[in-house]
């Protein structure tokens, strides 16, 4: 029942549009997602054309049926701050630790700490439960950082918890791996079908599995459409001339040798490039896990195009499936459940 969803791929994937589209997918029928950034690129906000996201979860979009999408930056000095008083009742303190540069010191020799602050704050979020016992959130997303730095990312929790064996960062440290190394979380990555995404995809499988971190989904992001049938493509790949010209002059087209070329070299082309997306594809597919696939929407993508991505993974199932799941909320929503669906 994954509640927690982090969603990675190689530079150039789309993963924070793949992200952002999946918060709206499954905030369907009243539930409630937050999505959370966490590399301070301020993506979320561009894509959902806002204003730069502060420290704090606003809703930034409603989806189909009344669902809300909230979203979250975290910023890592700001998440030690609310550490140091969770933990250590520092309040003012905390601030004039700020001022003194003491965050910065610590985040700087310590790299590790910034990531326990970061996957800290989104656990938080996945385990907060309002007065009535529900959950918050129905889901919270995360557009975590490349998949050549996701696993160290979300394993890094274990190393600190090692280092410290006891008090509150040990304590800290295990919670967030036990929501982390759960069923209640699933890291997708995301790839196109081409053979370095492709072959960083398997990479990233393969870190994720040796952590023992519980992966979800390889989603195929930015498919373009196959523009011939098999026929054309077996004529387009012989590159057999007469035939594509006999085929134009039957669909009322003059087909000049001006013509033919041209068209043979372009048919060509894109035959080439289907046998090697078909190559990917097949060696995704022999990675054993589920996968969705998501259209190419051109340049721009912005909240219309969002929610075109988001229906392309209702329809693959992804999301429909926690509409019976989630508990009902106040005013007739399904939100706060405590149930969640695996995505």
């Amino acid at each position: 029942m994954s509640r927690f969803q982090v969603v990675s791929g190689k530079g150039g994937t789309g993963k924070t549009t793949v992200a952002a589209a999946l918060a709206l997918a499954l905030a369907t029928e009243g539930r409630r997602t937050l999505l959370v950034e966490v590399e301070g690129r301020q993506g979320i906000a561009q894509l959902f054309d806002t204003g730069p996201l502060p420290y704090e979860e606003r809703r930034i979009a409603v989806a189909p049926g009344g669902g809300e999408v909230h979203a979250l930056a975290i910023d890592a000095e700001r998440a030690l701050l609310d550490y140091l008083q969770m933990f250590y009742k520092l309040g003012s303190a905390g601030r004039a630790l700020k001022k003194l540069g003491a965050i910065d010191f610590a985040t700087t020799i310590a790299p590790g700490v910034r990531d326990v602050l970061l996957t800290g704050k989104a656990c938080e979020a996945v385990r907060r439960k309002d007065k009535q016992g529900r959950f918050v959130y129905d889901h919270v997303i995360m557009d975590a950082p490349p998949t050549g730095r996701v696993t160290r990312f979300l394993n890094v929790n274990d190393e600190v918890a090692g280092l410290a064996r006891i008090g509150p960062i040990h304590n800290q440290a295990q919670a967030v791996m036990r929501v982390l190394k759960s069923p209640e979380t699933a890291v997708h990555l995301v790839t196109l079908l081409e053979e370095m995404p492709v072959q960083e995809t398997a990479d990233g499988i393969a870190e994720l599995r040796a952590a023992e971190l519980p992966v979800g989904r390889i989603v195929v992001n930015m498919v373009r459409p196959h523009l011939l049938d098999e026929d054309a493509l077996r004529a387009a790949s012989g590159g057999r001339r007469k035939e594509i010209a006999k085929t134009l002059t039957g669909a009322g087209v003059k087909a000049s040798a001006g013509l033919v070329g041209p068209l043979v070299e372009q048919a060509a082309e894109h035959a080439q490039r289907v046998g090697l997306e078909r190559e990917q594809r097949a060696v995704l597919t022999g990675l054993g896990l589920p996968m969705a696939e998501l259209p190419l929407v051109g340049e721009g993508v912005g909240l219309p195009a969002l929610h075109e991505l988001a229906e392309e993974f209702r329809k693959q199932g992804v999301g429909d499936e926690g509409a019976d799941a989630a508990g009902q909320g106040p005013g007739g929503g399904k939100h706060g459940s405590g149930r969640g669906v695996e995505a």
